[in-house]
């Protein structure tokens, strides 16, 4: 099924400091312990941090482009701790552009009043991964994490997001965000239940990229079983969150909790790429990725250049890169992708933040 690609991408996110992180979370492809141990055995070396002329270089080129409503610091690092996170703030205000914000909760380098200031004006979304309903689970997946901290985090936020919208002004939504784990699935209906009484925008989470022998036990996709305890946890989940939405008449939202099918590696028919001709990824030496998956697995979707040595333009509108939009579902990779999802959900193309 071809993809209805735009003109250029929507929203583009840069790995502006992928190896910087004040948390080592279990799951992670860059930060975790597992994957710092096998860095250190191959004796791979850290990477430099971006520079913001070439973010401000690929923003104005896309601007041109028509379709650029978003941008996003990185996912990989922890993106507060970008030198020059500011210069984010600025572009956003130069272009008229909204940040979209992946944080560990731990908000560095500024009293968090100060980060709240600054944030929920220019922010569409602000996600917060959030990974256990209590402390002692929040804390062995996230290890660094001070849980006490951040839910004080989370509330200062919130407060923010209030102020401004009794003004009637622009806020951020509030997100909180999952990796669904065999180590926290048990706790999705409580942590729906916490995020209610907080009062945040939205719950969401996304499934277990593997990329580690050791982080295969943890993922729900693994086994018939696995699946099986899955879907019940959504059944409680789903009385849980109509709970919340009938009683306390709530306009959260809840994303990616849905029963999986015993055939997991068999996607629907009527799921697409929700990136692919949409949005763009830079590394942060200027490399063009077309997804999110982790770095060695979209390598086997081809290489499309680099913006240092050619235009985003040319990049998005190359060969190369159509064939990949237009045969996507012949990659193995993009056949069991499961962050892909139902057209309908993908092609109300419509800009709402996150």
């Amino acid at each position: 099924m071809p993809l209805d690609k735009l003109p250029g991408p929507w929203r583009i996110t840069f790995d502006t400091n992928p190896d910087d992180c004040n948390l080592h979370c279990i799951m992670c492809e860059d930060n975790s312990e597992y994957a710092l141990e096998k860095k250190k055995q191959k004796g791979i070396k850290r990477r430099k941090q971006m520079s913001s002329g070439l973010i401000e270089s690929v923003i104005d080129e896309a601007m041109k482009m028509g379709e650029l409503k978003e941008i996003i610091p990185s996912t990989m690092g922890e993106p507060l701790l970008y030198r020059e996170f500011d210069k984010f703030i600025e572009l956003c205000q130069k272009y008229n552009l909204k940040l979209n914000l992946t944080t560990n909760g731990s908000f560095p380098k500024k009293a968090m009043g100060e980060w709240a200031e600054i944030l929920v004006p220019i922010c569409s979304d602000i996600k917060i991964s959030w990974n256990g309903s209590n402390q002692e689970t929040a804390e062995k997946i996230m290890k660094g994490l001070n849980f006490n901290k951040a839910l004080g985090n989370i509330q200062i936020l919130i407060n923010q997001r209030d102020s401004r919208k009794g003004e009637g002004l622009q806020a951020s939504t509030i997100t909180l965000q999952l990796t669904f784990l065999e180590k926290n699935y048990g706790e999705i209906p409580d942590i729906i239940e916490f995020g209610g009484e907080l009062g945040v925008d939205r719950i969401k989470g996304h499934h277990l990229w593997v990329h580690n022998p050791v982080a295969e036990q943890w993922s729900m996709r693994r086994n018939s079983e696995s699946i099986k305890n899955w879907n019940t946890m959504v059944l409680e989940a789903g009385k849980r969150f109509l709970r919340i939405i009938n009683e306390k008449e709530e306009k959260m939202k809840l994303e990616n909790i849905y029963h999986l099918s015993s055939e997991d590696n068999v996607l629907l028919s009527d799921s697409v790429c929700p990136f692919l001709g949409r949005e763009a990824w830079i590394s942060n030496e200027g490399v063009f990725s077309p997804c999110c998956a982790p770095d060695y697995q979209r390598k086997q979707l081809g290489f499309f250049g680099s913006v240092n040595e050619k235009s985003l333009i040319d990049i998005w509108n190359s060969p190369e890169y159509e064939k990949l939009c237009n045969n996507y579902n012949s990659y193995n990779l993009c056949k069991t992708c499961n962050m892909r999802k139902k057209r309908d959900e993908v092609y109300k193309y419509e800009f709402k933040g996150y």
